[in-house]
């Protein structure tokens, strides 16, 4: 009879336990009390994630136990990379590693990003609010603590290491004016084939190309700019060094500048024969899990000429504009050089220097990326053509300011 009775209790209170929600039986700490009424849905993400399921981490661990009421909740802590290498030292390294540790060094070196508005970069509702997956410095984190890298894939408080393997989770920042990875892959047959069959791992997704086997070093061969030095094909030299000049990256002489090392922290370009081919075989690794090596290697040098074939057109556009500067019809900023700076982005001082960056930061963009994304129509009419059609207007709009200069 009593071990009926026990058998009994043993039995309910599994009903009860399969009743609750996955987490709240984990010890609870103070913190989890009190925010089940102050911020509820994130003890209920906390809880339902492996940290908070497994009782392993506590609030403390990431926001230390200098805040433990109301009134002093100036002194809760708000975690950043470092806090989670403690627990994740591997993942850690290999983001310290790769280009995503320098997104916000390459976001703050650009020449206007000091002049934006507080809210837009610090305030992370423009470049910021995806920039912060790079590391920032304590003078930044002081004027806008929230936000960290690990977070931007793992979104706070559950952590999800399943939700941050989907290529879902990167599409908040890769897509759009600039890189739309997003709009490309989904629309390519690999994407296609994702969104008809889920993530059965017969199509590649974002992760499995640029994070293999949870690799956290996220790197391309050609880098965010697709430029690399040296170049062995001189007539694409030739392009490059006048892509270089209409980045500063070299003065209008071809002599370097100080900008050349804000290339070098921010990875946005391969300077060296070896790391450009050291990420082009990892490329090709990848691809060969389900392509033959030679299928592989001859679709990636189709993408490699479709930035040769960009390279060209948008060389052609920075000498057009850079006449314009020669000939005195466009005044530079003062400090600057007289060249047209690419960088400058929608700040550009003249109509026809804007139809450049759009050119190079959109169109260019477009017909390289969609290639190497295996979508032919972004290369195309996203792409090409536009860029094509933007020469178009920049000759005639160079044509109509000499034409007016000469006038006056």
């Amino acid at each position: 009879m009593k071990k009926t009775r026990l058998l009994l209790l043993a039995g309910c209170l599994a009903v009860l336990m399969l009743g609750v929600p996955a987490g709240t039986l984990a010890a609870e700490s103070k913190c989890i009390g009190c925010h089940r009424e102050i911020t509820p849905n994130i003890v209920k993400d906390f809880l339902s994630g492996e940290m908070g399921k497994s009782g392993s981490v506590d609030c403390a661990d990431c926001h230390g136990a200098g805040h433990s009421g109301p009134d002093d909740v100036a002194k809760v802590k708000l975690p950043t990379e470092k806090t989670c290498q403690a627990c994740h030292a591997e993942q850690h390294d290999q983001y310290m590693s790769g280009k995503h540790m320098a997104a916000w060094i390459a976001m703050d070196a650009m020449p206007k990003t000091g002049f934006q508005p507080h809210a837009y970069i610090q305030g992370m509702k423009g470049c910021g609010g995806c920039h912060k997956i790079g590391i920032r410095d304590e003078a930044s984190r002081a004027e806008a603590p929230y936000g960290s890298p690990c977070d931007s894939c793992h979104t706070r408080h559950k952590f999800s290491k399943a939700e941050a393997a989907k290529p879902e989770a990167c599409r908040t920042c890769h897509m759009g004016f600039d890189h739309p990875q997003w709009e490309m892959w989904s629309s390519s047959k690999h994407g296609v084939i994702y969104q008809s069959e889920g993530d059965t791992g017969r199509a590649p997704k974002c992760q499995t190309c640029h994070m293999e086997n949870g690799d956290h070093r996220v790197m391309t061969s050609w880098g965010f700019l697709a430029l690399r030095l040296p170049e062995d094909d001189p007539e694409w030299m030739g392009y490059r060094a006048t892509i270089l000049k209409g980045l500063h990256v070299l003065d209008p002489q071809g002599a370097p500048t100080a900008r050349l090392e804000v290339v070098k922290a921010g990875m946005v370009a391969r300077l060296t024969k070896e790391d450009w081919q050291a990420e082009r075989d990892r490329m090709v690794k990848v691809c060969t899990q389900c392509h033959s090596k030679k299928y592989a290697e001859t679709n990636l040098h189709n993408a490699d000429m479709m930035i040769k074939e960009a390279d060209k057109l948008m060389a052609e556009a920075i000498e057009i504009v850079a006449d314009l500067y020669e000939k005195g019809i466009i005044k530079p900023e003062e400090g600057k050089a007289a060249y047209p700076d690419m960088l400058t982005f929608y700040d550009a001082i003249t109509p026809v220097e804007q139809t450049l960056y759009v050119m190079f930061l959109e169109h260019r963009m477009r017909a390289f990326q969609g290639a190497f994304h295996m979508n032919p129509d972004y290369t195309t009419w996203y792409g090409l053509a536009e860029m094509k059609k933007d020469l178009v207007e920049i000759r005639h709009e160079a044509e109509r300011m000499i034409s007016e200069a000469e006038r006056k």
